[in-house]
């Protein structure tokens, strides 16, 4: 340890290229596992390290960036995490020599709390793991790299830290604007990891030099430990069918030299990068001279900006002020069209609104079918009916970058109630090829969500104004597996749902025994009520639409309801007989309207008595989420 940080004290470190793409141009397919060839193709490993040492790296990196137990389980070896770390140190420093060895630990392929289901303190287990077979394999410092979640590289550091006290430089990877790909300005993040246990700090991959000198530039003025850039060889390009990095060893030279220039002490590369820039970067180090910083400006954070005062809950929507008041609610769902025209649609809408309905609830894409913008639909049905809307949002097609963007959009368009799903998969729906993202869950996209409400985007940069929208969240009282659909429940609620619309439920004691269970974090609950069409539509429910559960008894009324007329009014029977039954246990209705037959739906909202629409004096108590968006 001594011998490194000496070592970085006294000159610039060179650290040595690209380990994936290397191995790639020797021939290793991309659909093999890369750091399992430090157990069943150690030859062509060290080749690859004794090539980088003969170009004049200072330090070597292990093949480890993704050998984490989650990315190696998807090779099916996750159960080789100590055997595949241990032999990629012991590789590195069978050919070091001189040379320091540096463990290299990437992030693991999934989202961490706040953005997805992941715990923080499972996340720094996993790092902890990887760590430990690096030290014995014997190395001599970590490379944290190509991090873009600073609560990941966070618990990275965390997890090292817990079996090692040998020196760290932590890397976050950038945009082509300089910031982090959650848009974290260099400022920022670089303060954030200077204040890690670590020993340096800098940013790698992604991007080429030149749009990495500006972020090394914005950093040199807010942090004072030794600051590491390695860029890619540029961006890839297609040439004859192959992705290439065309920047050259003379270029990337130039900019190891820019790098030191601006404060850089440690340079090296990254995708891209071969023995052949090393070289050349080599001959730049040594005629550069590292430039001593002896300021440093204090920056504030974008989560220590100055405190803003969230919309209180109660004015933040028509719905979430009835609420609030303790008026029972009833929302329609009115499926999208699937194509562009909305006359038949603003023709319900103006019915529902009419017949006092409190909102219509528009699905994202239900069942991964291709339809209309539940935005689109919700802003016209607002506009030019009056009628109040509650979109679905889902996680299916979009990142975080993405659905912030659209969310911004529909708070700037005037919508304020936003349902949070994370989506059914393509496969089971009418383009079962179709890319799904799922960058993160609903649980994720609630935190995200409850961010903006407290005026702060995904990378905790401030926004301004914060957005007001009143959040749902989705919730299958009948799940085969209620532990996990409960403890899943009580997470969206810290993430900050607001209220949350039931799965359809056709038996009170299913509700019943839901609500007992989470009383802990009761938020106002909609009980979702479907009137059914037929015995096929029941066959259909029961078996083919997750989560939902039709009874046995029901079943059999639908069959005995031998035509159409008698299946329709039994439907509604049941339908009412439920709303009926709930009455007492929950804030409002979700009442379907298969097949888009409006008309039914208003029949089973008529079992609501007059006195129940009313606002009432007194509310229950609940858990919302207006106390947790007052805290920092």
């Amino acid at each position: 340890m001594r011998d490194f940080l000496t070592a970085l004290s006294e000159r610039v470190v060179l650290f040595d290229g690209a380990m994936g793409t290397r191995l790639y141009e020797l021939g290793v397919f991309l659909n093999r596992c890369f750091d399992e060839l430090n157990v069943s193709n150690p030859a062509l490993v060290e080749s690859v390290h004794r090539s980088y040492i003969a170009a004049g790296a200072d330090v070597i990196e292990t093949n480890t960036f993704g050998a984490n137990r989650l990315k190696l389980d998807k090779h099916g070896l996750g159960d080789q995490v100590a055997a595949v770390n241990r032999a990629g140190a012991q590789l590195a420093r069978k050919v070091a020599d001189s040379t320091f060895v540096a463990g290299a630990v990437g992030p693991l392929g999934i989202r961490i709390e706040p953005w997805g289901p992941t715990s923080v303190d499972e996340a720094v287990e996993i790092f902890s793991e990887q760590a430990a077979a690096l030290v014995e394999g014997g190395v001599d410092l970590f490379s944290i790299e190509t991090f873009y979640d600073l609560a990941e590289i966070e618990a990275a550091v965390k997890g090292i830290r817990a079996v090692s006290d040998l020196p760290i430089v932590a890397h976050m990877t950038l945009e082509d604007d300089g910031n982090s790909l959650e848009g974290v300005a260099p400022e920022v993040f670089g303060a954030r990891l200077a204040a890690l246990p670590v020993n340096a700090v800098g940013v790698n991959c992604s991007v080429g030099p030149a749009a990495m000198l500006e972020a090394v530039e914005r950093m040199a003025r807010v942090v004072a430990l030794p600051i590491s850039a390695q860029p890619n060889a540029g961006k890839p390009r297609s040439v004859d069918n192959r992705n290439l990095y065309l920047c050259s060893p003379e270029y990337m030279a130039v900019y190891a030299k820019r790098f030191i220039e601006a404060g850089g002490r440690i340079v090296g590369g990254c995708c891209g990068t071969t023995p052949d820039h090393i070289k050349a970067i080599r001959g730049a180090v040594r005629a550069a001279s590292p430039v001593r910083r002896s300021t440093v400006t204090t920056h504030t954070s974008a989560q220590e900006a100055a405190p803003v005062t969230p919309v209180p809950v109660e004015l933040r929507s028509r719905l979430s002020k009835a609420m609030a008041s303790g008026k029972f609610v009833v929302s329609v769902e009115m499926l999208p069209p699937r194509g562009h025209d909305l006359a038949k649609t603003l023709t319900g809408a103006t019915m529902l609104h009419e017949a006092g309905i409190d909102a219509v609830n528009i699905p994202d894409g239900p069942r991964a079918s291709a339809r209309m913008s539940p935005m689109a639909m919700a802003v016209r049905l607002e506009r030019e009916v009056g009628i109040e809307t509650v979109i679905h949002y889902c996680c299916r097609d979009r990142n975080l970058l993405g659905m912030q963007s659209d969310l911004l959009g529909a708070h700037s368009l005037g919508l304020r109630n936003v349902l949070i799903v994370t989506g059914d998969p393509p496969k089971l729906g009418d383009y079962p090829d179709a890319t799904a993202v799922f960058d993160v869950d609903s649980i994720g996209l609630t935190n995200m969500v409850s961010r903006l409400n407290r005026g702060l985007d995904v990378g905790g940069n401030a926004i301004g104004e914060p957005t007001g929208f009143y959040v749902g969240c989705g919730v299958n009282p009948g799940s085969p597996d209620l532990d996990r659909e409960i403890a899943r429940f009580e997470w969206k609620v810290d993430a900050g749902a607001q209220f949350c619309i039931t799965q359809p439920v056709f038996e009170v004691e299913t509700l019943i025994r839901f609500l007992e269970r989470t009383r802990h974090v009761r938020i106002p609950v909609i009980a979702g009520v479907w009137p059914l069409a037929s015995y096929r539509n029941a066959e259909f429910m029961n078996n083919e639409v997750p989560g939902v559960n039709v009874p046995d008894s029901i079943l059999e009324r639908m069959r005995r309801a031998d035509t159409k007329d008698r299946a329709r009014v039994e439907g509604i029977a049941i339908a009412r007989e439920a709303l009926t039954a709930f009455l007492p246990h929950v804030h409002g209705a979700q009442i379907s309207a298969p097949f888009g037959r409006y008309q039914t739906a208003l029949e089973v909202a008529q079992a609501i008595p007059q006195e129940r629409r009313m606002p009432s004096s007194t509310t229950r108590p609940d858990r919302s989420a207006a106390a947790q968006e007052e805290a920092p």
